[in-house]
């Protein structure tokens, strides 16, 4: 397919899913792109960009340059006017130095919790994320992870996910026994119930799932059609312990973007105007 196809298709993608959640009784917000100059990635703007209970607002050095161009303070005023926004911390200029910390790709927060689980990647600088966890009162919680061509994951979204009493994870993935037992140890300690994920489930973005809450205060596990079919029965009926599971149609942007559900969603934390 042409590229303009395939730009087309993820259009009418995007558009469905911003649609889908907001029939669900989500509050969505959709942000058109700038023209100039090209941004490819922008349907993914949790790398960039956190949103935090307390009104911080975190910006995030990113490894590919033209994505830097995402990051948009007239996004940022625009929220101002409906949540209450202060602080910023601005990790952006790391990037001169070739440090990277790629927002809720590289950090999966356990914000009831105050830990923070990092993979640590090219992606994923530890000093960084440790430097960050110390600005915002989290326990850092970080170990090493590989795919099974032994090339480290690039991002911890793509290998665990945590919602309220759940967690889920590729245990496998992690290349360090020691490191696997502490973070399983760190999860259920912390009150989850681990649903453990295959290496295969993994690559279909079984990992990249995202809790959210609706104006009805149902919980959603929003994943992609993709990483649903790939979960087992008892998998399934653990999540649905936990939340509604919400499957959604995004094949093109899982495919020629490479990120899936959770990575198209930057939640906001700040309390409303």
């Amino acid at each position: 397919m042409a590229p303009e196809g395939i730009a087309c298709r993820a259009k009418e993608e995007f558009d469905a899913f911003a649609a889908r959640l907001r029939s669900e009784g989500l509050n969505v917000f959709v942000f058109d792109d700038t023209d100039e100059p090209p941004k490819p990635d922008a349907v993914f703007p949790n790398n960039w960009i956190t949103f935090h209970a307390d009104g911080t607002v975190i910006l995030y050095p990113m490894q590919a340059p033209n994505r830097r161009s995402e990051r948009r303070m007239d996004i940022i005023e625009s929220l101002k006017r409906d949540f209450e926004i202060g602080k910023i911390i601005d990790l952006s200029v790391h990037e001169k130095e070739d440090r990277f910390l790629e927002g809720t790709g590289s950090i999966v927060f356990d914000h009831l919790n105050q830990v923070a689980y990092a993979c640590l990647s090219p992606r994923t600088d530890r000093a960084l994320f440790t430097s960050l966890c110390g600005q915002i009162g989290y326990r850092p919680h970080y170990f090493r992870a590989c795919d099974r061509r032994g090339q480290p994951i690039y991002h911890t979204n793509v290998m665990m996910c945590l919602g309220a009493g759940f967690a889920v994870v590729c245990p496998d993935s992690i290349t360090d026994e020691r490191e696997a037992k502490a973070l399983l140890s760190s999860l259920s300690g912390n009150g989850h119930e681990v649903i453990c994920i295959s290496s295969e489930q993994m690559e279909r973005f079984a990992g990249n799932m995202l809790c959210l809450s609706t104006h009805r205060n149902e919980i959603l596990l929003a994943l992609s059609e993709s990483a649903y079919a790939s979960l087992h029965a008892d998998q399934r009926s653990g999540l649905e312990k936990y939340a509604r599971l919400l499957p959604l149609a995004i094949p093109t942007i899982e495919t020629v973007g490479g990120g899936s559900v959770r990575c198209m969603i930057a939640e906001i934390f700040c309390r409303p105007r």
